[in-house]
């Protein structure tokens, strides 16, 4: 409920689709009519909708149009043909993918560096990203749930993009938030729909609070670079009151444990090195 009477209605409802044109509902809905429903998926998901066999699915999915998602492949993030170091390192910063997820989708392709090559990043990720939430808020559709997670999943794992598109990740933190906001307005909530809850949101909101600390001090950091880390402090701090979500890396994972009989053990904990991408999960670049 967004309360306050009908401009309120318009108001939160504009600001979840500041980015999405009459252009992307087309593309994303494939029908001049704009109809999606509950059952309307990409091809990716097809065989994952909660609830239905893969015969029930075929049978549902029969009947609609394919929603036109931006084809991203978390299991590939780097180009084709790229090997060693390379592809190892477009595989731990996704910020190649995130530009060729545009390049690949963009209905107006500017030269590299022209002004309004931000606009476009906004137009296809942000545009997909509002289009999927909104479908997620008033459907519950189970694919755009998983398209919103990739968006994420992307956008979130990217570092050499990060300070070179400064003003679109600013972007994607205020609408993070604001989508956010909205989630217990989602039956039975954003997260509930996921079977890992929230988890996968909190792991990538840690990594790229790392990828933020690790430019502290960068003699050549920029305007920008502040409106991204006070946008990401303002998503911080929600997820913080809201969650309880601790998203530094201040835990403990070594110390003494008292137990019942009095006695003091050394205890170490490995539970946190995937998402802090230390021990055995730290990258490791191997040249062939």
């Amino acid at each position: 409920s967004t309360g306050g009477g009908e401009g309120n209605r318009e108001d939160a409802w504009s600001h979840l689709a500041e980015h999405v044109t009459p252009g992307s509902v087309t593309r994303f809905t494939h029908n001049a009519a704009w109809v999606v429903s509950s059952a309307s998926s990409g091809v990716q998901d097809r065989d994952e909708i909660p609830g239905l066999g893969r015969r029930d699915v075929e049978t549902v999915i029969g009947e609609e149009k394919e929603l036109g998602m931006l084809g991203i492949r978390l299991k590939q993030t780097w180009r084709e043909g790229a090997v060693g170091r390379e592809r190892t390192e477009q595989a731990r910063d996704r910020s190649w993918c995130l530009g060729d997820i545009v390049a690949r989708n963009a209905e107006h392709r500017g030269r590299p560096g022209d002004v309004g090559q931000e606009e476009r990043w906004a137009s296809v990720i942000l545009g997909q990203m509002e289009m999927c939430f909104l479908m997620v808020l008033t459907l519950a559709n189970y694919s755009c749930l998983e398209e919103w997670k990739r968006i994420l999943a992307v956008v979130l794992t990217c570092e050499q993009a990060v300070w070179e598109k400064s003003r679109f990740f600013a972007a994607f933190l205020r609408l993070l938030k604001r989508e956010l906001e909205r989630g217990d307005d989602v039956e039975g909530g954003l997260f509930e729909m996921s079977h890992d809850g929230g988890g996968f949101l909190k792991t990538l909101l840690r990594g790229f609070k790392r990828t933020l600390e690790q430019r502290k001090g960068a003699e050549d950091a920029g305007e920008g670079e502040d409106d991204i880390k006070e946008e990401f402090e303002e998503v911080e701090k929600w997820v913080r009151e809201q969650y309880g979500w601790e998203l530094g890396d201040a835990f403990v994972r070594k110390g003494m444990l008292e137990l019942e009989d009095g006695e003091m053990v050394e205890m170490e904990t490995g539970e946190m090195e995937g998402e802090d991408e230390s021990g055995e999960y730290a990258p490791v670049v191997v040249e062939l």
